[in-house]
């Protein structure tokens, strides 16, 4: 699930925002954690990369996760995590799902094998001047066989 995503550490502060290219993120699996009566939980881990020659210090990661056109969940990491220059992190996502959104990816992946997915939201990234957040957006498809989103 994952999309392309925000930028800023100190770098951006010094360069100016402009100069701040959004990390690239995708979605490696997810697993179902929980089932409820009016939903459940999810697990979603991506693959966030920062082609910034700088880190990136994230503070807050909010999410909406997508499965076609049915939203599958919602959610916010509030936990700190850094994304090296020039390298990738891994970020497990805690996410509350709907009982259409998991019906819409489970006939997806049984039909084709792949879903296609959607996830947006913001970063709120820390730096020394101060907070700021930006938005991100990412579509992809993602594949059981494979493992691995597109």
């Amino acid at each position: 699930m994952m999309g392309a995503v925000v930028a800023g550490a100190t770098g951006c502060a010094a360069l100016g925002r402009a100069t701040c290219q959004e990390p690239d993120v995708q979605l490696r699996e997810f697993t179902i954690t929980g089932l409820g009566l009016t939903g459940g939980s999810v697990d979603v881990v991506l693959s966030v990369y920062n082609p910034n020659g700088y880190k990136l210090d994230a503070i807050r990661m909010t999410y909406l996760v997508d499965v076609d056109s049915v939203k599958l969940g919602e959610g916010a990491l509030d936990s700190r995590f850094v994304v090296p220059e020039k390298d990738s992190s891994i970020v497990r996502l805690p996410v509350r799902v709907t009982y259409a959104g998991l019906g819409a990816a489970g006939r997806a992946l049984l039909q084709s094998g792949t879903v296609n997915y959607r996830v947006r939201g913001d970063f709120s990234v820390g730096t020394p001047l101060g907070n700021f957040t930006r938005p991100y957006d990412r579509r992809g498809r993602y594949s059981s066989v494979a493992g691995n989103g597109k």
